[in-house]
């Protein structure tokens, strides 16, 4: 009885611990747990003598599902949204270069164009020739670029709260921007609560520990996402791709949340009245981040959606 109530308080104390003394590893253990309920595994690719790291899962015979992060982001976005499509699809999530665990290097070419080459070879690398494709946020901007310059590898596409695409309203990304400022990057502790709040419109509770563990991260990578995101703020503001969407001859599914402060709302009518084949949905009491904020709710419109294709 001894040994079985000391073998108890072990493994109730060993979480305690871990979260009091060594937050990041228990971080990671969370991170996996959220991965294997939704069915995803770790893998890697060599693209273009990168290493990619990527989640992959559902039936290897599945119709193919690439769904693409965005800014500051990495492929663990879409492990809240894996369990309602592994059911039936393949889903395949990867880090970009610049973000996540791959490849981190500054002098790098980090525009919409060379980020969504560099997808084209990930897919080519992975052997997928056509696939559902989606995005969000930059990741959708991508997505976008992709149908418009590379039609024949997509079935269809998904862009929740996209770039690329000038509404009627500035959002306050845009004017923050416009003023110098890039309100995305964590640049003090304080800044983990303010662009949680900034991304979603409710967020999710985050001990302090685990935010500890996001600031290092966020920390390690600052210069190196701010120079990003300058690069990313030149594509949108400057360079949006409305007199393009016309172009976009694949199935198109649109998902934005109705309090994105990143990209505003407004955005979903021009995509709407431009892309041809294209059906709109705007979430309420949902910020930038559909898939984390409400992934059941996304499901009920992106799987009946797919299924149609």
């Amino acid at each position: 009885m001894t040994l079985l109530l000391i073998a108890l308080l072990v493994i109730i104390a060993t979480p305690i611990l871990l979260y009091a003394f060594a937050p990041g590893p228990l971080y990671r253990q969370i991170q996996k747990a959220i991965r294997r309920k939704g069915r995803l595994t770790r893998k890697t690719v060599k693209v273009a003598g990168l290493e990619w790291p990527y989640l992959a899962g559902g039936p290897e015979d599945g119709d193919v599902v690439v769904m693409v992060h965005g800014f500051g982001a990495d492929k663990d976005h879409w492990s809240f949204y894996a369990p309602h499509l592994t059911d039936r699809y393949r889903l395949i999530a990867p880090d970009l270069p610049g973000f996540g665990e791959n490849d981190l290097s500054a002098d790098r070419d980090y525009s919409i164009a060379a980020q969504t080459a560099r997808l084209i070879a990930f897919l080519d690398a992975m052997g997928i020739e056509r696939c559902h494709l989606g995005g969000n946020s930059m990741g959708g901007y991508i997505a976008l670029q992709a149908a418009l310059e590379h039609p024949d590898r997509l079935k269809s596409l998904t862009l929740l709260n996209n770039a690329g695409v000038a509404g009627a309203d500035e959002s306050e990304l845009q004017q923050m921007a416009g003023d110098g400022a890039n309100p995305l990057v964590m640049r003090e502790f304080a800044d983990v609560d303010r662009v949680m709040a900034f991304v979603s419109h409710r967020p999710r509770p985050i001990p302090t520990q685990f935010k500890k563990v996001m600031f290092k991260d966020a920390k390690r990578r600052e210069a190196l996402l701010d120079s990003i995101f300058w690069a990313i703020a030149a594509d949108s503001l400057e360079r949006p791709v409305n007199n393009r969407l016309a172009d976009v001859k694949t199935p198109t599914l649109v998902v934005w949340g109705r309090h994105d402060r990143l990209i505003d709302v407004s955005c979903v009518a021009p995509i709407k009245a431009g892309i041809p084949n294209c059906q709109a949905v705007i979430l309420e009491d949902i910020g930038h981040l559909p898939m984390i904020e409400a992934p059941e709710t996304l499901a009920t419109h992106h799987l009946p959606f797919l299924a149609k294709i």
